[in-house]
């Protein structure tokens, strides 16, 4: 299989279902051109396509174009979080995929009013698709693990203790920590996105945990190579600048193990993830891949 092309054509589908929900037509203007600034910025749909290949992952790739409006609410809320983390009060980035962040074409009110454009929208585009669901029950179970996952028992909740630990690393234990931080904060959007893949696509008790497992050891290897990256990167290629967790004293893999023993960690997990897609039924190479191309980012 050649994940480029896979990938290629999966994010075609996205971006083509983001037009279809974020046309730039709408009234008043500016907050939709600010949040379309921000959508289509370049982004990979890493998320969405996450959601999409575990659907596959059960058997149930033909559930692809169903689904969409799920992947691309994943997308928003995504692109939500991002538009916060750059803002001057949260990690302060003039760039994001090599070009200006939000704030900084449209002004910090602007910026911060497009964030919760697209969280709101996101569920939004939930609702509507719940309501026509003809699985009612696995539809409002997807929503709650969603919000969950965006919330102060997920993404946020990751944020804040990031936030409140800068500079203060000696104040706490540094491995759990760490754990804490990039279960939530990286974690547990990755995690959702694939269960809510599986979920829709009628997998089983089994195929979930599986899928569950797999969501988890990616979002570590992918933390880890993001961290690696910060360090080892090149600006050029990242689209934005790299430093900022050493400048920012963020307590990050490389800080608290080096770089080789974060490198050789990342590995491990790869493999767990791999190994947890062995008995799944439907097409899983595409999982395999995109979690294996993340070692491919740091050699």
């Amino acid at each position: 299989m050649d994940l480029k092309q896979y990938l290629q054509e999966k994010a075609a589908l996205v971006n083509q279902e983001l037009e279809r929900l974020l046309p730039s037509d709408l009234y008043p203007p500016v907050i939709h051109e600010a949040m379309r600034y921000s959508i289509f910025a370049g982004g990979k749909r890493l998320r969405p396509i996450l959601c999409l290949a575990a659907a596959e992952a059960v058997g149930r790739g033909e559930e692809g174009n169903t689904l969409l409006p799920v992947a691309c609410a994943l997308e928003m809320a995504h692109t939500y979080s991002l538009i916060h983390d750059d803002l001057p009060a949260m990690d302060n980035d003039d760039y994001r995929r090599g070009k200006l962040t939000n704030h900084m074409v449209f002004g910090e009110g602007l910026a911060i009013l497009a964030g919760d454009a697209l969280l709101t929208y996101a569920f939004e585009v939930l609702l509507r698709f719940a309501r026509k669901c003809p699985d009612q029950t696995r539809a409002l179970q997807v929503l709650e693990e969603i919000a969950v996952a965006l919330g102060t028992q997920g993404m946020i909740g990751g944020q804040v203790v990031d936030l409140e630990s800068e500079g203060k690393s000696g104040l706490f234990n540094r491995e759990e920590l760490l754990s804490y931080i990039h279960t939530h904060k990286t974690g547990a959007l990755f995690r959702a996105a694939i269960r809510a893949g599986a979920i829709l696509a009628g997998a089983n008790d089994a195929e979930v945990a599986a899928l569950t497992e797999y969501a988890e050891q990616f979002g570590l290897a992918f933390q880890i190579t993001d961290d690696l990256l910060d360090i080892t990167g090149d600006e050029k290629c990242l689209g934005k600048p790299v430093g900022s967790d050493v400048k920012n004293q963020k307590i990050t893999y490389p800080a608290l193990y080096g770089l080789e023993e974060s490198r050789s960690l990342a590995k491990k997990t790869i493999e767990a993830a791999v190994w947890a897609l062995t008995n799944l039924p439907g097409q899983t190479m595409p999982l395999e891949l995109l979690v294996r191309s993340l070692e491919k980012r740091v050699s």
